[in-house]
């Protein structure tokens, strides 16, 4: 399965010491990779300027080649080769899973069968996954390339199986930080930490409960061409409207305006709109719903005073949140109270402004 350490394919930023490494493996195993290079238009001097920077269809395509000129989709970095089709089988083995724990758990185990020189363990404590990489012997100077590659194989295939963008929340290396280092926030779209115990990516860990969403026929098609599973961003995230929903409800003092919800999730204001309009979702249809649960359970829980209802819930005053209660509800507050009835805000009711 070819997935390889890279970023978006129209911009020169993959570090030449990905491909030295490709050379590396060429030279492990007494071949020559001029044809490899010259495939990919990469000419000695970009080899001898630690500053180069290639194309992620560069990389691409000195990445396949080598892999079938070397029959190892390890490219060198295992004590055994991985012969071509290695990581396809492992997917293979995981496709039938019931949900992408399960199919991740899967293919951290085979990985094991085919490359015992590390183990993958996939681990999920309260409310982080995190998938860790430990090594059993000295990587040499394939390491980095290595590590980051698997890393990436990992994350690439989890977001294909559910069809969803997987929010990295961290990501941690056994090494110091590299001349390239900026390149891994390309990589990874995460904080990376350096000089770690283990090499290790972490994400929340509700996606591991959802289904899978591949078969066997689209599996066949992407290991034509795995590559945009490590280059292109998925533009979904199943779980975003829940991450949205779970933000407004517990950290409300965080998440008065877009951009602060944004930063907390580690986006864009942008990009958080246009995610959630893909999902047919809306902030603002979010927020009110989250305000009237916590309205509804206060009033039917305590005795609070309606004043102090609408401060709990996010309004600026007890005015607006009696419009904008009424408007959902079709009840006032101290009516709802009374009566006792649950009820959540349809697309036929008002939309009132919310203060």
């Amino acid at each position: 399965m070819r997935q390889y350490p890279i970023s978006p394919s129209n911009l020169a930023v993959t570090p030449i010491a990905f491909v030295k490494a490709i050379v590396q493996a060429y030279q492990r195993y007494g071949r020559s990779p001029d044809q490899a290079l010259e495939l990919a238009q990469i000419t000695p001097d970009l080899l001898v300027n630690p500053e180069s920077r290639i194309t992620a269809a560069q990389m691409e395509q000195i990445s396949g080649a080598a892999m079938q000129e070397l029959d190892d989709e390890g490219l060198g970095w295992f004590s055994r080769r991985l012969p071509w089709g290695s990581y396809g089988m492992l997917a293979r083995a995981s496709i039938s899973a019931p949900n992408l724990g399960v199919a991740l758990g899967r293919w951290c185990r085979h990985h094991g069968l085919i490359a015992d020189d590390i183990t993958l363990t996939l681990s999920a404590s309260g409310a982080t996954a995190t998938l860790t990489i430990t090594e059993h012997r000295d990587l040499g100077p394939l390491r980095e390339f290595c590590l980051v590659s698997v890393l990436r194989n990992f994350h690439g295939l989890a977001c294909w199986l559910i069809d969803s963008r997987i929010p990295l929340t961290g990501a941690q290396f056994p090494f110091a930080a590299p001349s390239h280092c900026a390149v891994y926030q390309l990589l990874f779209s995460a904080p990376a930490l350096f000089e770690s115990a283990q090499a290790a990516i972490k994400f929340d860990a509700s996606y591991l409960s959802l289904p899978l969403r591949r078969d066997e026929a689209a599996l066949r098609q992407m290991l034509q061409r795995a590559l945009p599973l490590t280059v292109l961003q998925y533009r979904r995230d199943r779980l975003l409207v829940q991450r949205v929903r779970q933000a407004l409800a517990t950290q409300p003092a965080n998440t008065h305006s877009a951009d602060d919800l944004a930063a907390l999730l580690a986006m864009s204001a942008r990009t958080l709109m246009r995610q959630l309009k893909e999902e047919g979702a809306s902030l603002q249809a979010l927020k009110d719903e989250v305000r009237l649960a916590r309205a509804q359970d206060l009033l039917l829980r305590t005795q609070r005073p309606i004043k102090q209802v609408a401060s709990a819930a996010g309004f600026q005053n007890e005015k607006s949140f009696m419009r904008a209660f009424k408007g959902w509800t079709g009840q006032t507050p101290a009516e709802f109270r009374q009566r006792g009835e649950v009820t959540t805000p349809t697309t036929s009711q008002a939309n009132p402004p919310s203060g």
